[in-house]
């Protein structure tokens, strides 16, 4: 009459995040461009000390996953690492609070901004803009 169901009965090997995530989902494509990304200089300006930190580039995916998936609140994307598999699967398992997530923003947001000023470094590596030039 109904298929087999027992909340209760215990899988013996769980799946892994990757056999729950289809190989052709966006979110690999998400993964695979970021993974692609040089960010030397966003490792760099981690300070050390104190506690250990989340990988910036997780967290980078997380943001970048969540922008697509017109999720822009940190609360939002504290709570899709927790229960969203697919957030799941690019943190690996990892949980950032919302104040992590928002903390991250706000640094990288700050150092972006400097990059795209006339004269900022990403702009004046590339010969872009230069002071003074309209």
């Amino acid at each position: 009459m109904f298929k087999r169901y027992d909340q209760n009965q215990l899988m013996l090997i769980p799946p892994s995040y990757d056999e729950l995530v289809p190989r052709n989902h966006p979110v690999r494509v998400v993964n695979e461009v970021i993974e692609r990304i040089d960010i030397g200089e966003l490792e760099a300006s981690y300070k050390g000390g104190g506690t250990s930190s989340y990988h910036p580039r997780m967290l980078t995916k997380v943001v970048v996953y969540g922008y697509i998936r017109n999720i822009y609140s940190s609360r939002k994307l504290e709570h899709a690492v927790n229960e969203n598999v697919h957030f799941m699967w690019l943190a690996r398992g990892a949980k950032p609070d919302h104040n992590t997530i928002a903390d991250f923003r706000r640094g990288t947001q700050r150092s972006s901004e400097e990059d795209l000023q006339p004269g900022g470094d990403a702009a004046g590596r590339s010969g872009v803009a230069e002071r003074g030039s309209t």
